[in-house]
């Protein structure tokens, strides 16, 4: 029996496009903690004060931004999984066996991109959460969306029990503000100044442990956003969108109906209008989380109803062939941006919207890399070597030449 991944005509193009799109948004909710000390600030409660453009884009990115393409890239996962084990299964491969080999490669490159470069790898939690959904997959439609809902509501409501404290309790475990500005102090002048083995050490004292308490709790939204997206692959949602575009047209039109008020109450709570004092920021969390869920399902359906028109396809293509190099294109910037603020010097003195704009010339580089790598080659290079271990076999990576193709086609 021959064993290969999933190529050509077998990839779904609203799949890659819709992943590129994610990768974009997580690429700039990214940014502020790859040039500033956005880890240690959120571990002593710190709220950084944005002025001007800094200001209204913070804004924009916690009402649009924040939480909502994590989530998309994690309906995506659930999603890859039903497509790659149902097409694995129709092979007669072990289907099972070579998606935990996948989960285990996956684990081994977040824990050396946690260890080696950046504390917000998600690659290990994505691995790990992903071996629950072997659970999960012969399982109802109906049962996955229970535990996906259950699952959400614990996280919630765990989050939200912050708002049932009383004020002169959170006053007491606030870090006092000299405390708070030593520690940030000390954080940026490693970063700025250390050399990589004294930086990496201090890292692993300072970011991995709250990392690693940190792995069950975040497993929960990821699980939900998971089994969300392997019910989606179950339904044959993208399989055959012309087949379910009315209940697309239904979900983006409730999810945006939910999300308005949301985004609306965020608004408020985040420019000041409406004020909770001690408790604010934790309210803004709470409503950041919640409204996540929604807005990242509208995007989705928006999206995937936008490309059933061609013109669209083609505009966005580029964004796709990104998608498609995902994990390449996801390490990649953190190897750029590491080298750049961090190697270069600039760390701790880059402002929101240069940071964003860095960002934007990053990615727009990584699109065109992307699109004319994969006109020579069939997968990006992490990718390459994440199928030859899922495979135990290394796997072409050039592609045939045309005539080639059909002259196998004709043999």
């Amino acid at each position: 029996m021959k064993v290969s991944p999933v190529l050509g005509k077998e990839r779904i193009l609203t799949i890659d496009i819709i992943r590129g799109f994610a990768l974009f948004g997580i690429f700039l909710v990214n940014m502020p903690s790859f040039h500033s000390a956005e880890f240690m600030k959120s571990m002593y409660g710190f709220e950084p004060v944005y002025t001007g453009l800094d200001y209204w884009l913070d804004i924009f990115f916690t009402l649009f931004i924040d939480m909502k393409f994590f989530t998309i890239f994690s309906f995506l996962f659930g999603l890859g999984f039903y497509i790659f084990i149902s097409r694995a299964e129709m092979k007669g491969l072990r289907a099972t066996s070579l998606f935990v080999r996948r989960m285990l490669a996956l684990l081994f490159f977040g824990m050396v991109h946690l260890i080696a470069l950046w504390f917000g790898d998600i690659l290990h939690t994505y691995a790990l959460a992903g071996l629950f959904l072997l659970l999960f997959y012969k399982r109802k439609i109906t049962t996955m969306l229970i535990w996906a809902g259950s699952l959400l509501l614990v996280y919630n409501a765990f989050n939200s029990l912050t708002l049932l404290m009383p004020n002169w309790l959170l006053e007491e475990i606030e870090v006092s503000t000299a405390a708070m500005e030593s520690g940030i102090s000390e954080y940026v002048g490693v970063y700025q100044n250390a050399g990589y083995l004294e930086w990496l050490l201090y890292r692993l004292g300072t970011e991995l442990p709250m990392i690693l308490l940190n792995i069950i709790p975040a497993m929960f939204p990821v699980l939900a956003m998971f089994l969300i997206g392997l019910a989606a692959g179950k339904a044959g949602i993208f399989q055959d969108v012309m087949k379910h575009l009315q209940f697309l047209k239904k979900v983006r039109l409730i999810t945006l109906l939910i999300s308005i008020p949301l985004v609306i109450l965020l608004a408020l709570f985040t420019l000041g209008i409406m004020d909770w004092g001690i408790k604010q920021s934790y309210v803004i969390l709470v409503l950041t989380s919640i409204s996540s869920i929604p807005l990242c399902l509208f995007y989705i359906a928006g999206l995937t109803l936008l490309l059933r028109n061609e013109k669209w396809q083609k505009r966005l293509r580029m964004l796709g062939f990104a998608g498609q190099m995902a994990l390449t294109n996801y390490l990649f910037q953190t190897i750029i941006s590491i080298g750049i603020f961090v190697g270069f010097g600039f760390y701790g003195n880059i402002s929101l919207v240069m940071g964003t704009i860095i960002c934007l010339v990053i990615f727009a580089g990584q699109m065109v890399i992307s699109t004319l790598w994969l006109k020579k080659f069939r997968f990006g290079p992490f990718e390459w070597l994440w199928r030859s271990v899922t495979y135990l076999k290394f796997q072409p990576l050039k592609k045939k030449s045309m005539n080639m193709e059909k002259q196998l086609e004709n043999v």
